[in-house]
C-alpha cells in the first residue's frame, strides 16, 4: 500500500492522520525508513523492481529487468495489483486522472504488457473488496489510491485545501478500505505494509527522505519501533522472502530482510 510525497515528520502523530498512527502504535513502525530518490517513478520501480529505472514520471519506455511480478510467477506466485480510478481492468495506457500511470510500475514492465494473462492481474480497486469477500486474494497484492486519497492531491470535490485535509482524506480511505480487510477472517497471518513513495521533495536524506512505513499483522511485534535503516529494496526483499521467494531482483539482491519486526 503506497501514499504520497510527505514525510516522516509530517504523518508522525499527525491529527489528521489517526487510523495510520493507530496502526502504528498497535503494531510495528519502522522509524528509520527513506525513500530512495525524488520524484515517484523512481520509487515505485525500487518497490517492485529493486532498480531505479527513471527518475521521469513522464517516463514512456518499457522495463525488462528482473521485478517482482517474475520472481513471484517463476516460483508459483500469485499477484495483483489494485489501483482506485483505473480505467478498466488490464489498462496499462496513459493518465486518466485522478489515476495516473507512473504510479502503477506493473504497466511498464514486459513481463507483463507481453502477457494477456498477467495484463488481467492489473484491476480497480472494487475488485479488492469482491475478492476479499470471495476469498481469493493474490499471494501479493499492490494497492494503489488515485491522486485525491494518497494525499498527492486535494480531495474530491476541492481545487485548493490544506495539508491536512489531503492526510486527512488520505487517512479515511485506509479505514474505508483497509479496515475490512483487517476485520475479514481472511486476513489470517496476512502482513499489510503501508508505505509512501518519498518524503518531501526537500528532503533528499538517503535520496529520497524520511518516510512513515508500517507493518500489520499477527505475526508482527506489537508496539515494536526499528531504528535500523531501511530503504525500499529492502522492503521489496522482505516482500519475496517472505512468500519463499528466492529471486530477489537487482538491489533487493543485497538488501536487508526486516526480520527484527516479526515475532
Amino acid at each position: 500500500m503506497i501514499l504520497e510525497n510527505h514525510g516522516f515528520s509530517q504523518v508522525s502523530n499527525s491529527p489528521a492522520m489517526p487510523f495510520l498512527n493507530s496502526l502504528a502504535a498497535r503494531n510495528a513502525l519502522a522509524a528509520n525508513y527513506f525513500a530512495n530518490t525524488h520524484p515517484s517513478i523512481g520509487n515505485y520501480f525500487m518497490l517492485t523492481a529493486g532498480v531505479i529505472e527513471s527518475n521521469d514520471d513522464n517516463f514512456q519506455g518499457t522495463i525488462s529487468a528482473d521485478n517482482i511480478v517474475r520472481a513471484l510467477s517463476g516460483a508459483g506466485k500469485t499477484w495483483k495489483g489494485y489501483f482506485q480510478s483505473l480505467p478498466s481492468p488490464g489498462y496499462i495506457g496513459g493518465d486518466v486522472l485522478p489515476y495516473v500511470k507512473h504510479h502503477n510500475p506493473f504497466a511498464y514492465f514486459t513481463d507483463v504488457i507481453g502477457s494477456s494473462a498477467e495484463m488481467a492481474n492489473i484491476v480497480p480497486v472494487s475488485q479488492f473488496f469482491a475478492d476479499i469477500n470471495s476469498g481469493s486474494l493474490p499471494n501479493f497484492a499492490l494497492i494503489v489510491p488515485d491522486l485525491q486519497n494518497d494525499a498527492h492531491d486535494c480531495p474530491a470535490g476541492k481545487t485548493t485545501c490544506t495539508d491536512d485535509e489531503k492526510l486527512a482524506a488520505a487517512d479515511g480511505w485506509l479505514q474505508n478500505n483497509l479496515g475490512p480487510l483487517m476485520a475479514n477472517s481472511a486476513f489470517g497471518n496476512s502482513l499489510l505494509i503501508i508505505t509512501w513513495d518519498e518524503g518531501i521533495s526537500t528532503d533528499t536524506a538517503n535520496g529520497g527522505g524520511q518516510i512513515f512505513t508500517v507493518l500489520v499483522g499477527a505475526r508482527v511485534k506489537s508496539g515494536f519501533q526499528a531504528s535500523t535503516l531501511y530503504q525500499h529494496q529492502d522492503l521489496l526483499r522482505t516482500i519475496l522472502q517472505l512468500l519463499n521467494v528466492s529471486d530477489f531482483p537487482n538491489n533487493a539482491a543485497g538488501a536487508k530482510f526486516m526480520g527484527e519486526f516479526f515475532q
